[in-house]
């Protein structure tokens, strides 16, 4: 069963919603510890002074802001504990906006939010008014001494809630150094209207449940045999044979030519436009507002709690 990992209020105007904040994700991977090869007990990590060689105690440590190569600013606890922002439990609405106008990059890590005691008529009010409107809630709320920017959304009958990414956090990929000129990445219409077949022959209604990762599960696996004490042999890998590449169009033909083939359509013609048709979509589940249908994509078998940055 879930814990709720912070409870406070959504301030809505002059109206109050006593909420519970949960985390949406359960995040897993294959976690290792490091061990002494020779012993195989595990390896203790330890703060050792490089100039003496002596290890350092914990309440002796203290904060450090390097300004240039070996120069550092110390900065003391109580320090930061004066600008630390005041540590309420409300979640602050400043703005309403529509979800469209809120790039994904932005979204960091998603939460629920549910009713606390006596806060489901208010609740729900809120949510139904987000949803008639088709609008998404920015907001600020602390958490752990660290002052959030959040993002708050109708998602059925629940609210979501995702700490986002302030604007100056964001690169912008004027900054990417290898990025091609307009000039090479030139394309000509047919190779266009090639593309836009091979993705319409690809599109279907978007189902979670169809991807996992293979690789955690694999490891898994390995583990559980090497726990039971069986022998694993590990093949070389075999050499890789570069094949030549073929040009644009060439790709493009034959990679719509192959998802035709397992559809048991015609492959495409030299000339024209083809028309490939869309596969047909998934059966749909119950169906939600248009605020709510898209989430933000974002990636120890533990939940975790707000990252800190």
């Amino acid at each position: 069963m879930a814990r709720a990992i912070w409870t406070g209020t959504i301030s809505f105007g002059l109206v109050t919603v006593p909420v519970k904040l949960y985390s949406a994700i359960n995040r897993k991977t294959v976690r290792f510890h490091q061990l002494s090869g020779k012993t195989g007990t595990r390896i203790a990590q330890k703060r050792v002074d490089p100039h003496n060689g002596e290890e350092v105690p914990y309440e002796s440590v203290v904060k450090g802001y390097e300004i240039a190569p070996d120069r550092y600013v110390r900065v003391e606890q109580h320090e930061l504990d004066s600008l630390a922002p005041e540590k309420t439990r409300t979640i602050d609405i400043e703005d309403f906006v529509e979800l469209a106008q809120i790039d994904p990059i932005y979204y960091d890590h998603p939460y629920y939010l549910v009713p606390g005691q006596g806060g489901a008529k208010p609740y729900r009010l809120l949510l139904d008014a987000m949803q008639q409107r088709e609008r998404v809630a920015i907001a600020r709320v602390v958490i752990r001494s660290k002052e959030q920017l959040v993002a708050i959304r109708p998602m059925g009958n629940v609210m979501g809630m995702a700490t986002m990414m302030f604007a100056d956090e964001i690169l912008s990929p004027e900054r990417l150094e290898e990025l091609p000129s307009r000039s090479e990445m030139k394309v000509t219409k047919r190779e266009v209207e090639i593309a836009v077949q091979l993705i319409d022959s690809l599109a279907t209604d978007f189902d979670p449940d169809k991807y996992r990762d293979t690789y955690r599960e694999e490891v898994l696996a390995l583990i559980e045999r090497k726990a039971q004490g069986e022998e694993i042999a590990v093949q070389p890998p075999p050499e890789e044979v570069r094949a030549p590449v073929p040009d644009l169009m060439s790709a493009l033909k034959a990679s719509l030519d192959a998802v035709r083939a397992r559809d048991g359509e015609p492959a495409v013609p030299t000339g024209g436009n083809g028309g490939a048709k869309p596969r047909k979509a998934a059966a749909k589940k119950p169906a939600r507002s248009k605020a709510s249908a898209k989430k933000p994509a974002r990636k120890a078998e533990r939940s975790r709690t707000p990252a800190k940055r």
